[in-house]
């Protein structure tokens, strides 16, 4: 029996430990992005205004992270010298997605119910785990097509007490469904980038063209732009820099060490714990069956886990 290299054991070792980071991290940016809907709702702007506030206030930040704790260069550039112009595809594609994303969503929840509208956008696993194996050429196991199934029924459930598909909500629900194609595809070309650019290399291309997307799009959507006190400016902020830098450039992180697929089932955390802060923060009640939901959105990630786990 031929015994593992001396190097080997590091090198795998080192791998566990770089998974479990991002791991960690993809769980942490799925609880950030958990308090954007607390942040909309508080927002002194409409919907597609703070859409727009939550990229564009990003940018800062973000661009500091950027300057002054650069990535590893997947190039190398000269002491002194400027970063090359980083590719089209790089600048405009996760931006236009994520742009696409938010306005999606917002107008659903203009149609439809916000439980129609959560329900529905929390189907991109579904297109994140065709685009891994279509695109991505992730290995796909029937194991973890089951996790996936039991996590989306916890999703059904957390909101099932509210559903009300079909009648008036129909053409609400099909933009409730395109801000999951949008957000699919985000993560999707986000984890294709993620093997040649740093995360801070995509979360400031992104943010930026995002915020650039939505700005005439506030206008068409007859919003107004400015928050009517110090308060509202103060909710933008926490939605920019708490959701968007944090939680985005967290799961960004995430998408260049761990499979897509299964990235996208950890992030359905997300509405699990928007629901406990809405009952914490904003008085919202949790019915036994959002209970359960949340249990079984879990259930269903540690599935998925031990599926990954075994397929590596």
């Amino acid at each position: 029996m031929s015994m593992p290299s001396p190097t080997a054991v590091p090198v795998a070792a080192a791998l566990r430990l770089r998974q479990q980071l991002a791991l960690a991290a993809l769980v942490l940016g799925a609880l950030a992005i958990a308090f954007s809907p607390i942040f909309v709702r508080l927002s002194e702007v409409g919907p597609t205004a703070t859409g727009f506030y939550r990229a564009i206030l990003a940018v800062p930040p973000i661009w500091l992270w950027w300057r002054f704790m650069p990535a590893l260069p997947r190039v190398a550039v000269a002491v002194g010298q400027s970063r090359p112009l980083p590719p089209l595809a790089l600048i405009l594609v996760p931006g236009l997605l994520f742009a696409g994303d938010l306005f999606f969503w917002h107008l659903a929840i203009k149609y439809t119910t916000v439980a129609n509208a959560t329900l529905l956008s929390n189907f991109a696993p579904v297109i994140v785990t065709l685009g891994a194996w279509l695109v991505l050429r992730e290995k796909i196991t029937g194991a973890f097509l089951v996790a996936m199934l039991v996590a989306i029924c916890g999703a059904l459930m957390l909101v099932g007490a509210s559903l009300e598909l079909g009648g008036t909500n129909v053409f609400g629900d099909m933009l409730a469904f395109t801000t999951a194609v949008f957000y699919g595809c985000y993560m999707i070309a986000v984890a294709k980038l993620r093997g040649r650019h740093g995360t801070q290399d995509l979360m400031l291309w992104s943010s930026l063209v995002t915020g650039i997307a939505l700005l005439p799009m506030v206008w068409v959507m007859g919003e107004g732009l400015l928050p009517a006190t110090l308060h509202g400016w103060l909710i933008l902020f926490g939605l920019a820099w708490i959701s968007q830098a944090l939680g985005q450039g967290l799961i960004a992180y995430a998408l260049g060490h761990l499979p897509a697929s299964f990235s996208s089932l950890v992030v359905l955390i997300q509405p699990v714990a928007a629901a406990f802060f809405g009952w914490l923060w904003l008085g919202e009640g949790l019915q036994p069956l959002q209970l359960g939901g949340g249990a079984v959105v879990l259930l269903g990630i540690l599935l998925a886990r031990r599926a990954q786990l075994k397929a590596g």
